[in-house]
Parts: structure tokens; sequence; C-alpha cells
């Protein structure tokens, strides 16, 4: 005789694959935050800078999300709305970065840009392909597949910017697309905190 019914095996399953695909994003995100951290202060980049905070702001997300994957609904809304919260965070603190920059101007090595920026690029191709398949499971996981979405984006816009810095010889371009992220995390903040909200609504 089986030892609970079909749909609580079928949670359990499903609950102990996002805890699997959780745990793996994680430590990618957590060791590439350190890698792309450390290539931006060396290449005085603040697209990269901004880029790094992505994985900084995943890693913690993915730490989170991993806490409330057996946790009710209403918790997991609120998870949602606090990673919305530090995605809010992050792109406050790469507009910071940029107002530093046009205050004390420099040209990035762009060879270190474009480095880091493609390898940056792998490693969050991997985290969204593991992440695809949970995407319309909850509101917790759909939160972690829009953090790698943005991940993405932004490792393509680094690269981007790596080119037009070696063709212009200035820093402007870097300038340009750091603001694109904080814009591109703005936003990714505004829908994971709405959603949320309407979640906690229906919980409640």
């Amino acid at each position: 005789m089986s030892g609970c019914c079909d749909n609580e095996c079928s949670i359990d399953a499903l609950r102990a694959k996002q805890r699997g695909t959780l745990l793996i994003v994680l430590g990618i995100n957590a060791v590439m935050f350190l890698v792309i951290v450390s290539a931006a202060l060396y290449s005085r980049s603040t697209a990269l800078l901004a880029d790094s905070f992505y994985n900084m702001g995943d890693a913690l997300t993915y730490g989170l999300s991993l806490y409330v994957v057996s946790r009710s609904n209403s918790a997991k809304a609120k998870v949602a709305l606090f990673k919305g919260l530090l995605i809010f965070l992050a792109a406050i603190i790469v507009l910071s970065q940029v107002i530093y920059r046009l205050y004390i101007p420099s040209t990035p090595v762009f060879e270190v840009m474009g480095a880091f920026s493609i390898i940056s690029l792998a490693a969050n191709s991997v985290c969204f392909y593991l992440l695809w398949k949970h995407r319309d499971e909850d509101v917790n996981m759909s939160s972690v597949w829009e953090c790698s979405r943005n991940d993405i984006a932004s490792n393509l816009s680094v690269l981007i910017a790596a080119g037009a810095v070696w063709l212009t010889g200035t820093g402007w371009p870097d300038i340009v697309v750091a603001l694109g992220l904080a814009f591109l995390l703005l936003r990714s903040a505004y829908r994971v905190i709405s959603s949320a909200w309407e979640e906690l609504h229906v919980a409640t």
C-alpha cells in the first residue's frame, strides 16, 4: 500500500525537484558573484559591477526560495515580495555607481569586460535552462525565473558595452549600459512586487 496519496506524492516530488534545481543555481550564482565583482573592480566597469549585483541578488533569492519551497503560498508570496525589494535595492546601488562615475570618469578595461561577460553569460544560460521548467509552478519559482531571465539580458548588455568601449575609447558606453541595467532591475522589481502583492491578497 502506498505511503501517501497520489497528490501528496506528486507535490513532494515537485518540491524535491525545485530544491535540487535551486541548490545548483544558488551555487553557480554565489561563485559568479565573487568572480564578476572582482573583475568589475579590476576593470573599473560600472556595467560589469551591475552584472555582479545580479548574481549576488540571485544567490540571496535562491537561498530564500529554498527556504519557502515547502511552505504555504502566503509564505512564498512574502518571500517573493522581499526578493522584489532586493532587486529594487540593487537598482539603487547601480544608479549610485553611475553617479559616482559621472563625477569621477574612467575608461574600463574592455578586454576584461568582454571576457567575463561571456563567462557570466555561459553560467547564467545554464541557470536559465534549469529554471525554465519551473517558471509556471508557483509565485516563488516564477520570481526566481524572472531573475534568471534578467541575468541573460544583463550579460549581453555588458558584452555590447565592452565592444562599444573598445570602438569609442571612452567609458560612456559602460555608463549607458549600466543605466539600462538599472532600468531593467527597476522594472523587474515592480513586476515581482506586484505579483507577490496580488498573491498575498489571494492568500489572505
